[in-house]
């Protein structure tokens, strides 16, 4: 049987930037079968020192991540959706962030759920989808304890999104959380870094640039016993002429080895399809960089 939202928490932003509002919309089954929804609205007025609160890390996210291809990796997971049998309909993109993805999915005539944990990440996502005038729903949740209030025909989690789940556990249930709304045959395709670039080539390196808007420097720390990837974040983001806002952040990614996602996949009780080097279909070898899973939802039975 499918799970059913108790609440989602759906954040909105109005055409003027200085009013959020948030909105709970609470879905109750009704004894015959069908989904009565109830929802209620609350605003709060945004100043423009509290807008600037998240200028950190988020607000300057996509700048920092411009040499990243988002239109080619985004032609490389609608191939292989269409390849595993997803040509349309809902797709769920699990870490979203700002939406880079969500929205050429969307372009691609995908019907498009984002979530992600970081309220300033949907902030910033909205006011793309407000300037796109695409139709992309997005949802401030925990990949670990996201709700819907059905199933979608595939999930999509991209840009190491993954590699967040520092437990195995997490892992887990992460995937039976995914197997669950999945509709049947529905797949979920998602990327990790490997334990090759965390060890050998980022693992104990330290990033520093300068750019008009902000500079960074970016640290990191590997280690090799727990697999957990300390980023220490430092950013001087630019306020006014020459003065420069500084803050700081700590991310942890870890390393699973391929092994241990294909027993997760396993043991959430879904079905491996395939594990890919990414950007091809070829098998890993041991310098892979980022590998690509396919694993398909198993349990339910298609109702003709």
């Amino acid at each position: 049987p499918h799970l059913f939202i108790k609440y989602a928490k759906i954040l909105y932003l109005t055409g003027d930037r200085g009013v959020k509002s948030n909105r709970f919309v609470f879905f109750t089954k009704r004894g015959n079968g069908s989904i009565l929804s109830e929802e209620s609205w609350f605003f709060r007025a945004v100043g423009r020192g509290e807008m600037e609160a998240y200028s950190s890390f988020a607000a300057v996210y996509d700048s920092l991540m411009d040499n990243v291809p988002y239109e080619e990796w985004a032609k490389y997971l609608c191939g292989l959706l269409r390849e595993y049998g997803i040509r349309d309909g809902l797709v769920l993109d699990l870490g979203c962030g700002t939406g880079n993805v969500t929205q050429a999915l969307a372009v691609q005539g995908y019907d498009m759920i984002g979530v992600d944990n970081s309220e300033e990440m949907l902030q910033i996502a909205l006011e793309k989808r407000a300037e796109s005038e695409l139709d992309i729903l997005y949802l401030l949740q925990d990949m670990r304890e996201f709700e819907l209030y059905g199933t979608v025909a595939a999930v999509v989690s991209i840009c190491d999104s993954m590699n967040y789940l520092t437990e195995y556990e997490d892992l887990v249930q992460t995937l039976k959380l995914v197997n669950n709304y999945l509709d049947p045959k529905g797949v979920f395709i998602f990327d990790l870094n490997t334990l090759y670039k965390y060890k050998e080539l980022i693992g104990y390196s330290t990033i520093a640039e300068s750019r008009e808007e902000c500079c960074f420097i970016w640290e990191n720390e590997f280690d090799e016993e727990s697999r957990i990837n300390e980023y220490d974040l430092s950013l001087f983001v630019r306020k006014e002429g020459n003065l420069y806002q500084r803050f700081e952040e700590t991310h942890y990614q870890r390393a699973y080895t391929i092994e241990e996602i294909c027993r997760a996949v396993s043991e959430a009780g879904m079905e491996l399809e395939a594990v890919y080097e990414a950007f091809t279909r070829d098998k890993p070898e041991r310098d892979s960089e980022r590998i690509y899973v396919v694993a398909r939802e198993k349990g339910k039975s298609k109702v003709e």
